[in-house]
């Protein structure tokens, strides 16, 4: 099944009226949406104003983040095989962040949600602020993160913060991340 904006359904209150309620999406139709549209990336895409997502080779070249301007950095997999800088790399002219997360379906990245977030709307909300969020290929720790980002801050479902991002860059979190970002997108549209 294809899914186009977002599933909606209708079911009726206690005294009969209809309410619409939007279907959160199978991780199945997740992963088709997925598969459509852009079928790569750059090292390093705007996907929303001043955030960049990108792999490990882009946040490496301090010349290249320097020309654009990039003065925040949340490393997705930070401490991983390819992703061992640290603040000191950056020097001050970059604030960093670090999120030891391995790509695995069954590596729980859910509790870095919020702090990420948090990060990202920090470097967001300081004048002219860019943030560069990467992993080592950019498609799937690092997307998480900004899908999360997207839904936490900017009150985006799961479905059209993905329809968002891959406007851009190509993305495909691992299933188990699809899952935890199901699961936030459960929690946030409960409240």
């Amino acid at each position: 099944m294809m899914m186009a904006e977002e599933d909606v359904s209708f079911s009726k209150d206690s005294e009969g009226a209809e309410i619409s309620t939007v279907e959160t999406p199978t991780i199945k139709d997740l992963e088709e949406l997925l598969n459509t549209g852009r079928p790569s990336c750059n090292h390093a895409d705007e996907v929303w104003p001043n955030l960049f997502l990108g792999d490990h080779v882009f946040a490496h070249s301090r010349f290249g983040l320097w020309k654009m301007g990039i003065d925040h950095i949340l490393n997705a997999a930070h401490g991983t095989l390819y992703c061992h800088e640290s603040h000191e790399f950056y020097g001050t002219t970059i604030d960093y962040h670090g999120v030891p997360a391995h790509d695995l379906p069954d590596f729980d990245i859910s509790p870095f949600f919020y702090s990420a977030a948090e990060f990202i709307h920090k470097a967001l909300t300081t004048p002219g602020g860019k943030i560069l969020v990467h992993c080592a290929v950019g498609i799937s720790r690092s997307a998480s993160l900004v899908l999360a980002y997207l839904m936490i801050y900017h009150h985006l479902s799961l479905v059209k913060a993905i329809q968002t991002v891959k406007e851009y860059r190509w993305i495909f979190p691992n299933r188990g991340f699809l899952n935890q970002l199901r699961n936030l997108d459960i929690q946030l549209r409960k409240h």
